[in-house]
């Protein structure tokens, strides 16, 4: 009987023994859904990283959905989470719009992933919540800063200033060279924030945890010799007679076609105008070089980052592991790769090891310094907090037209942030 018992013991452990080794040779498969915004070029990237996945691991599928831009896909994104219906592995914003969808409670931390330790300290702040970090860059960062001519440079002798008293003395040499040195496009009310927009770097480096204390209401634009310059600056550039005669009138289009033509040395933008450049004046693309917004230091010079959107695991997907790993090639070497191959560089991407072609338009190459050592580049304050008055463009474009002083308008555009603070029903605000 003990005999008998062993002899079947000893079968039924090399069936398992078997069984086991069949189980690691044969992957079982896996079935995942992957939802994304429905912008021509994220859908593109999506299909060629899936596809390049899928090929290397057999055993999954991967499937990719679409949704709106806007607030109908805001709306689609909270109401999944909400319901536990989430697709296994999902694209969405960081900062603010991030924060809205209560992370800590609805995504899967990946702070202590491997492939974390490549991702750019930069972008792992506009998606951290409760001290852990939720997601991975989709895709290249943007900047925002100055695009100059350079022919007009090359003209002039000039070179790429690093503080703001060397861009005030570009302006004076090429206004007196009898150029446009500052192009604004004001009948485009949004492109007229970038002055003070684009200065959030320097900001935060003057004071490191302004985001923090701006969103609790306790520091002010007004109060804040910093945050205030940005107003400031706006002020200076119209007082020194530098803009082009139409620029009230003028829109987005025509800032592309001045500082692609030459017709002025300086556009206050942000760097996605590369496109438009490209698609219509592709003889001048190699004419339009960027640098960051300067300070008043050549020792703190960086660039105010708009980062891209982010990639995340749901708490309620079924396959967690297998969501991790597709997770951790999308934040590859070897993703980034994919992507430049099917849409092409935009800007430079926030993870270790990663660099656009070697073809790129100078307005991409000349922010990869920027990214190349941690500390030379940040987010945008609207990545970092919530508030942002909606009446800013407006402000920004009294002050750029001498409508209204610096100081008047960095308390006016306190007053529109305090509403906005309020009916978000921040603490801290009254």
């Amino acid at each position: 009987m003990t005999a008998k018992f062993t002899r079947t013991a000893r079968v039924a452990v090399g069936i398992m023994a078997f069984t086991a080794l069949s189980g690691s040779a044969l992957a079982e498969d896996v079935f995942m859904t992957m939802l994304v915004s429905n912008n021509p070029s994220n859908v593109a990237t999506a299909e060629a990283a899936v596809a390049a996945y899928m090929k290397a691991n057999p055993n999954v599928t991967i499937e990719i959905e679409t949704r709106p831009g806007g607030g109908e896909g805001d709306n689609i994104v909270k109401t999944r989470l909400a319901t536990g219906v989430m697709n296994d592995v999902f694209q969405y914003n960081g900062g603010s719009l991030f924060q809205a969808i209560n992370p800590q409670q609805n995504l899967l931390p990946l702070t202590d992933e491997p492939f974390m330790a490549d991702i750019q300290e930069s972008f792992k702040s506009v998606v951290t919540a409760g001290g852990e970090v939720f997601g991975i860059p989709n895709g290249p960062a943007m900047g925002g800063g100055i695009l100059y001519n350079i022919p007009i440079y090359e003209e002039l002798g000039l070179e790429v200033p690093k503080s703001w008293d060397e861009f005030m003395a570009n302006n004076e040499k090429i206004k007196a060279a009898g150029k446009d040195a500052v192009i604004q496009t004001y009948g485009d009310t949004w492109t007229s924030q970038l002055f003070v927009l684009g200065d959030y770097f320097n900001v935060s480096a003057a004071e490191p945890d302004f985001a923090e204390r701006y969103t609790a209401g306790e520091a002010k634009f007004a109060d804040s010799p910093a945050a205030a310059k940005g107003f400031e600056r706006l002020q200076e550039v119209f007082e020194g007679d530098y803009m082009n005669e139409d620029f009230g009138a003028a829109k987005f289009p025509e800032g592309v076609r001045k500082i692609a033509q030459g017709e002025g040395a300086h556009y206050p933008m942000l760097t996605f105008a590369i496109g438009a450049i490209k698609d219509t004046y592709p003889e001048h693309v190699d004419d339009v070089g960027f640098f960051a917004q300067p300070g008043d230091s050549t020792d703190s010079n960086g660039l105010t980052v708009w980062m891209p959107d982010a990639t995340y695991i749901p708490k309620s997907t079924s396959n967690p592991e297998e969501a991790k790993k597709f997770v951790a090639f999308l934040a590859s070497v070897e993703a980034c790769k994919i992507r430049n191959e099917a849409v092409g560089a935009t800007g430079p991407y926030l993870v270790k090891g990663c660099f656009p072609p070697s073809d790129v338009p100078p307005v991409v190459s000349d922010m990869l310094p920027y990214f190349e050592e941690e500390g030379r580049n940040g987010p945008a304050l609207e990545f970092l907090s919530p508030v942002k008055g909606p009446a800013l463009e407006q402000i920004t474009v009294e002050v750029g037209s001498g409508i209204r002083n610096a100081a008047d308008a960095a308390a006016l555009y306190d007053q529109d942030v305090r509403k906005q603070a309020m009916q978000l029903g921040l603490p801290g605000w009254k």
